[in-house]
């Protein structure tokens, strides 16, 4: 299984940026994103960066991947790590309008 890793741009060249990610710094292929400033966060794959994000996605990723380590240490209480999810769930409007 391949996971999506988000990491903040801190100095970025032609081909290469160098980044800070959940392993620390990290030098990422950004051959598909071209040039990005400093600041910029990505998701990637396999130290390559796949898409740019904001900063809202790169927490969101990162809680769920803090959730899955939780996980795999026998933690049971996810909702810290889910508080975009304390909601009641919502139909998409093409759903919506078709149940009308």
């Amino acid at each position: 299984m391949c996971l999506g890793l988000p990491v903040q741009v801190i100095e970025c060249g032609e081909h290469f940026a160098r980044c800070q990610g959940r392993q620390g710094e990290v030098r990422i292929d950004i051959a598909l994103v071209g040039e990005q400033a400093p600041g910029t966060w990505l998701l990637c794959f396999l130290d390559a960066a796949r898409e740019v994000i904001p900063a809202e996605r790169a927490a969101a990723v990162n809680a769920a991947l803090d959730a899955v380590h939780a996980a795999g240490e026998g933690g049971t209480d996810f909702s810290a790590f889910f508080a975009d999810l304390d909601r009641e769930p919502q139909l998409p409007d093409f759903l919506r309008t078709a149940q009308s």
